[in-house]
């Protein structure tokens, strides 16, 4: 079963990538190993932590009237 969500801000990106993270069954301390960085950067991307990159790249989305939505599939266990 695939999950579907809209996303409008830093905030609600963060929240799909955590529970896209707990439905692939990964800490935030496993998930920052597999991508080289740290356990920190992986929370504050889950919550949603202010930065200026997001902040311009939600601006412009509202300007131009785009919407971003994303698709969570959880792995299948056998595969």
């Amino acid at each position: 079963m695939a999950y579907t969500g809209k996303v409008t801000s830093a905030e609600s990106l963060g929240r799909i990538l955590q529970q896209a993270r707990l439905l692939a069954g990964l800490s935030q301390r496993e998930l920052a190993r597999r991508l080289g960085t740290t356990q920190k950067y992986i929370w504050e991307l889950e919550a949603g932590k202010p930065s200026i990159v997001m902040d311009r790249l939600f601006a412009a989305m509202r300007e131009t009237g785009m919407e971003l939505s994303t698709t969570i599939t959880p792995r299948d266990e056998d595969g």
